[in-house]
């Protein structure tokens, strides 16, 4: 379908832009990128909600340490955790840029979230960022109890970058034997690095996320041309993706991450994985990001919240 009237807006906004001088992704350095990422998604994610308990919390990992953010809601849990991790290209984001989306999950699912301060690339090139979001969660599944959380019921998500996080932690957990995780939430994530999907010819300029930003974030992320055959860098590319966890993938019409992220879903059916993926049509990247300005952000709470209460209930019942 054409691109929904919301969507046009913001490309019209960013073609003015970038008329004006307004550098591209690739012609930034990388603190440009950060400051710049969090100067645009301030006015587009909405004001903070208010959450029953907030509470940041340092982990170790190897090499070093990184940050939990725990949304805790009110009442007697134990409550099931939703284990997230942020978009970036695995060179941006941090807790703070993430925190309004957070919060507005943590109210819509009753779920208690833990978002994930990973550490970044180029600082920390793969696979230190999956390595850490990988620690993060089993840190969870050890800990989690003790604030009130439930240990039996951990789903994990992620957007962009972080659905790329989101779709290998479970590889991971079943290749070292835990922890267990009972749901994977992917919203249009990165599942290979080869650059040449029909979805990448059809949207890799001027659709938001353009090739050539892409490039600029696999370059800063991975250490070499090896690293993209990797399945902790490309899960598609995983020989094994049988007795991974139920999926909800989500993906959008003019997105360049488009068909890697239905192949993904495609690959996990075949498998005999429950998937449920769904194509936002006339829809960008990024737009889960965007409730001020996307409509569709909404509906996508809606259906994660609805995936995530389904899937938790019915394990609280066994």
């Amino acid at each position: 379908m054409p691109l929904q009237p919301q969507v046009r807006n913001l490309l019209d906004q960013i073609a003015a832009a970038k008329a004006t001088g307004v550098k591209a992704i690739e012609e930034m350095t990388v603190q440009e990128n950060r400051d710049g990422l969090l100067a645009f998604y301030e006015g587009v994610v909405g004001e903070p909600q208010e959450v029953g308990k907030v509470k940041n919390l340092t982990i170790p990992v190897d090499g070093g340490q990184i940050g939990l953010r725990l949304y805790s809601p009110k009442g007697e849990g134990p409550f099931p955790v939703f284990v997230y991790y942020h978009g970036g290209g695995w060179v941006l984001g941090n807790l703070d840029v993430i925190d309004p989306i957070l919060r507005s999950v943590k109210n819509s699912t009753k779920c208690l979230v833990v978002s994930v301060d990973y550490r970044l690339a180029p600082e920390h090139k793969f696979p230190i960022p999956a390595e850490d979001c990988y620690a993060a969660t089993k840190w969870v599944a050890e800990n989690i109890a003790k604030h009130n959380g439930d240990p039996s019921r951990i789903a994990v998500g992620g957007d962009s970058a972080g659905g790329n996080l989101a779709a290998v932690v479970p590889l991971m957990a079943r290749e070292r034997k835990g922890p267990s995780i009972a749901y994977q939430v992917l919203l249009y994530p990165v599942t290979n690095f080869s650059f040449n999907t029909q979805s990448y010819m059809e949207n890799g300029k001027d659709h938001y996320l353009e090739t050539p930003a892409m490039h600029w974030f696999a370059n800063h992320y991975l250490n070499n041309e090896e690293d993209k055959y990797h399945p902790y860098a490309s899960p598609l590319l995983a020989d094994d993706v049988s007795g991974l966890p139920p999926a909800l993938i989500i993906t959008a019409e003019y997105d360049v991450l488009r068909d890697e992220g239905e192949a993904y879903a495609a690959r996990l059916k075949e498998a005999g994985v429950p998937v449920e993926q769904t194509r936002y049509n006339g829809q960008i990247h990024g737009f889960f990001w965007m409730p001020v300005i996307m409509d569709d952000a909404g509906k996508a709470l809606q259906q994660i919240t609805e995936a995530l209460n389904k899937v938790f209930s019915s394990s609280a019942a066994r």
